[in-house]
């Protein structure tokens, strides 16, 4: 094939990615063969033959008229149809190199600076090999393997001019991955992934816009199934990148596209973030109706975990002939940037983002974008219900805290990173539905990647310091918990100086007596500080020593002086919660004081896979001398703290886990004492209730927030606003039910009874060969001690928000059985008494309908306990007693009584009665009458019975 140079100037050579033509040169005239062979015979016998059909190569002519770097012009291709027994792909690569090298002389004599050999197998997807002379050795440019040559520039390499590129080969052959080490910095390896897709039939009724979906779906499936084999030789492997490139235009709309990218995300997000990719890109050319085409661009981004980025280019031709991208609708970071702009390398924070992701938590300076998604994601929830709102521009503004030359806390701007201790803290000025023009709440993070995340003094100080800052202006406090408890340190600097006095030097297996520096080395400890080490200086065999008593180490946090430090945090927290809204994020690992601070701050949300520990399994193993736990989680995750308690709420992601502290915050006023944050509502708090609880067993949530009725299909509304209920510590003591909901659009707290039989699951404990996993019943309408405690602690934690409270009433009674009382129902069921005579804000107890409240539940109710604040409402098919009827019927209307009540309306009871007792009869008569009053007896039992129920019932 020739190419005339009075065409048009083309692109250079796509199978020569350094060949490129300068512009003020004429392009040389290019000549190509292409030829099939059935085997290697074949080709061996015909190869010479066809190349020798080429123009005669003069090097001098074509130098001086192109210039001297240019290399030579032609080209050959050869295809295999391969029908024999087959050969590895290394086998054929390395025969295929031995041959073109064996005619490597009659190449250079035609010309020829490429060779493609194209290996066909019927059935299966060809395998290319591209070979390039070099410096007279003919190679293979493995870069582009099983690749078209005319195609090759469509991976466009050159943008990873960053890196150094190992291909990786894999099953699929148009998956192209390349294991990619950046130039100047050998710790930044990545892959990049690269396809092309190749125009398709379509068949059926399937349109183009589904076909996209499809085949993108189809696509990005196998590349993670490639990347999910080669990244296991690469575990470090971070910032993986995914190109797909449509070599064909597409008669689609931007909008399908958009569509197809969104459901990409959706289906194979968690699989990408696994994967360590980042970034990926697609390039498809949009063909119009008329069969004009516009090449765009879609690139996703990823970095920080949760925070999907998402801009459109289109590539648009300069003046000056070069191909820049212009975004479509917000302007992006590449935006009027060239197209083939290399990649960067990773930013200064990629590495401590990628240890943290390591740990499976968001790096800590990726917490603020965190949070100002799921403040968009809660924004996009509240649209739901009230179309009117208006999104913000901007959702959220930190001011990082840090301390000035005063040791003062000051709000600034800073560049992420710049932390000199493992605690960060901000204020978020937070633009919610609630309060669109912004509320402010202080955070506090640990940095795991800062000495993995370890509390020393500088980061129980700083942590003090913050949370001063939050109570001093009555400001919510949000803790991101992720750390490894108080520091353990050593002294690093003494550890390579000093020596140990052997009881015998030859056998160092009887011991020693001491640790010692040598005078020189004492020296040199000394210029480093003067109290360092503690020693006693000493004469051993003529030798001057320094025997060591104390290491204090130079710098500070070696010892206690971190527990002390613990403890000022741990009282801090205590206090905030008293004082202020606090709550934390286990966003990671919550180590000894760690874990306390959790707790002490009580209001907690726990990511799946994130233990709240005391102490790590491997040192509770050493205690115990035998491998007993295997993980973290058995000891401290979501299924132990959230069954008991201590996670209030369960998130599956660190953003999921945001939202829900941003939902719960909906309910907090915006300071301490400030009035509640009432939204409209289009529920009012006058409307009617549609649902009614039956008599039987039901879920209270369907009388809190509504339900779907089976029947009709249509909502039936329940006590409080739709979709405003937020049920918090669900997993714990499940016979009651607790959260925050809205009346009217006005934040109340809520708790309500389960009326149905609740089963508790105790696990068994690896540490005691004789334990078992319990399963015990837990009975609706009943306090026990677990479900006590919730209640009183729900009371506090609602106290503490400043919220009104509903309690729904539907108690039967506290459990008093031996075990019950021994774990301490009478101890947890007078905290409920202690929470309401506390209480500052209205308590309303209603008593729901068909429900009842009984004996000691009413007691712990009563409104006489805080007659300020508490008020007592019963619906008209409610009850309540001391006592159930039947209890009443056992203990006040016994056999006599219901004796005398039959003599009394029964005249029949009441002849036999007394015909039994006349002494006038004779003693038959008097037998026959008590038999006949006995029978009689137990005849009207029954019904009496229920005289005496109903008369029991009339007193409720």
């Amino acid at each position: 094939m020739n190419a005339s140079s009075s065409q048009p100037r083309r692109t250079a050579s796509v199978s020569d990615l350094t060949y490129m033509i300068n512009r003020h040169q004429s392009q040389p005239v290019r000549t190509g063969a292409i030829v099939s062979f059935t085997h290697m015979e074949a080709l061996a016998k015909g190869f010479t033959k066809v190349v020798s059909l080429l123009p005669v190569f003069d090097v001098q002519e074509f130098a001086e008229r192109y210039g001297a770097g240019s290399q030579p012009p032609n080209v050959v291709n050869v295809v295999l149809n391969i029908f024999e027994k087959d050969k590895t792909e290394v086998q054929w690569n390395n025969e295929v190199v031995s041959f073109i090298n064996k005619h490597a002389d009659i190449l250079a004599h035609r010309g020829v600076r490429r060779v493609s050999i194209l290996l066909c197998r019927r059935g299966q997807y060809p395998v290319y090999f591209t070979l390039r002379d070099n410096d007279g050795h003919w190679k293979e440019e493995q870069h582009i393997r099983n690749i078209e040559p005319a195609l090759a520039y469509q991976l466009e390499l050159s943008r990873l001019s960053n890196y150094n590129l190992t291909p990786c080969f894999v099953e699929a052959k148009q998956i192209h991955i390349y294991h990619a080490v950046a130039r100047e910095n050998q710790l930044d390896n990545r892959f990049f992934i690269r396809a092309l897709v190749r125009p398709g039939r379509i068949r059926g009724s399937m349109s183009m816009a589904e076909y996209l979906i499809s085949e993108t779906d189809r696509l990005v499936t196998s590349i993670l199934d490639a990347l999910e084999i080669v990244s296991a030789q690469h575990r470090n492997a971070d910032c993986n990148h995914i190109f797909m490139n449509f070599v064909y235009n597409l008669p689609v709309e931007y909008e399908d596209v958009l569509a197809a990218i969104s459901g990409f995300i959706e289906r194979h997000g968690k699989r990408l973030w696994r994967l360590h990719v980042t970034g990926s890109e697609i390039r498809i050319a949009l063909e119009d109706k008329a069969g004009n085409a516009t090449p765009i661009r879609c690139i996703i981004e990823n970095v920080s975990g949760f925070i999907v980025n998402y801009h459109g280019y289109q590539e648009i031709t300069t003046d000056k002939g070069t191909t820049i991208l212009k975004s479509i609708g917000e302007k992006g970071p590449l935006h009027l940037q060239p197209v083939h702009l290399a990649y960067p390398t990773k930013e200064s924070l990629q590495p401590k983002r990628y240890q943290a992701h390591l740990i499976g938590t968001t790096y800590v300076y990726d917490f603020p974008d965190l949070f100002s998604k799921a403040l968009h994601n809660v924004w996009v929830s509240a649209r739901k219900t009230d179309p009117s709102l208006v999104l913000p521009k901007v959702f959220l503004e930190p001011k990082e805290l840090v301390l000035d030359e005063h040791d003062q806390l000051t709000e600034v701007d800073r560049v992420s990173g710049n932390n000199t201790c493992g605690m960060v803290a901000w204020v978020f000025n937070l633009m919610t539905p609630e309060y669109t023009k912004g509320r402010k709440v202080v955070v506090i993070a640990n940095d795991i990647t800062y000495k993995i995340g370890s509390f020393g003094p500088a980061e129980d100080t700083f942590f003090y310091q913050v949370s001063q800052y939050a109570r001093s202006r009555g400001l919510p406090r949000i803790y991101l918990s992720a750390n490894s408890g108080a520091r353990i340190g050593l002294a690093e600097e003494v550890l390579p100086l000093f020596s140990v006095a052997w009881n015998d030097a030859v056998q160092p297996e009887k011991g020693f007596g001491y640790l010692y520096l040598t005078h020189d080395n004492y020296l040199k400890l000394q210029d480093k500080g003067s109290d360092i080490v503690r020693t006693v200086e000493i004469n051993e065999n003529g030798e001057r020593r320094h025997k060591i008593t104390d290491v204090i180490g130079r710098t500070d946090g070696l010892g206690v002086e971190c527990l002390k430090g613990s403890g000022l945090i741990a009282g801090e927290t205590s206090r905030a919660y008293d004082d202020i809204f606090t709550i934390t994020l286990v966003t990671a690992r919550s180590v000894g004081i760690g874990a306390y601070l959790v707790r002490l701050g009580e209001r907690a949300v726990q990511v799946e896979g994130q233990p709240i520990i005391l102490t790590g399994a491997p040192a509770l193993n050493k205690l115990l001398g035998r491998e007993v736990y295997t993980s973290n989680l058995q000891l401290g995750g979501t299924q132990i703290m959230f069954k008991n308690g201590v996670s209030h709420l369960t998130a599956a992601s660190d953003l999921q886990g945001a939202s829900q502290i941003l939902e719960w915050l909906a309910y907090v006023p915006e300071f301490k004492n400030a009035p509640l944050p009432v939204r409209p509502s289009p529920d009012g708090w006058d409307r009617d209730i549609d649902y009614t609880p039956p008599k039987g067993v039901y879920d209270p949530r369907w009388f809190i927030e509504g339900k779907i009725d089976e029947a009709s299909q249509e909502w039936r509304s329940g006590f409080f606003d739709k979709g405003s209920f937020q049920e918090t510590l669900s997993g714990w003591a499940q016979t009651v039910v607790v959260g925050r909901a809205r009346l009217g659009g006005i934040p109340i707290g809520v708790i309500a009874v389960e009326t149905r039989t609740i089963e508790r699951v105790v696990p068994a404990d690896p540490a005691n060969p004789a334990s078992f996993e319990q399963r015990i019943m837990e009975a609706g309408q009943v306090w026990y001690p677990n479900s006590a405690y919730k209640t009183a602690q729900a009371i506090f934690d609602f106290n503490r928000e400043g919220l009104p409270l509903i309690i729904f009433a539907n108690w039967r009674g506290f459990s008093g059985g031996q075990q019950d009382m021994y774990d301490e129902v009478l101890k947890q069921g007078s905290k409920i008494v202690d929470g309401l005579s506390s209480y500052k804000r209205p308590v309303f107890v209603y008593i729901v309908p068909n429900g009842e409240l009984r004996g000691g539940a009413w007691v712990v109710l009563d409104p006489s306990i805080n007659p300020e604040q508490m008020d007592l409402y019963a619906d008209v098919d409610a009850r309540a007693g001391v006592l159930e009827p039947e209890g009443i019927v056992e203990i006040k209307m016994r056999r006599d009584k219901i004796q005398a009540l039959m003599e009394r309306l029964d005249s029949t009871y009441a002849s036999l009665k007394r015909d039994s007792k006349d002494n006038a009869k004779t003693t038959d008569e008097r037998t026959a009458a008590a038999s006949a009053l006995a029978e009689r007896e137990t005849h009207l039992q029954p019904t009496y019975k229920q005289i005496a129920l109903l008369y029991a019932d009339l007193h409720e």
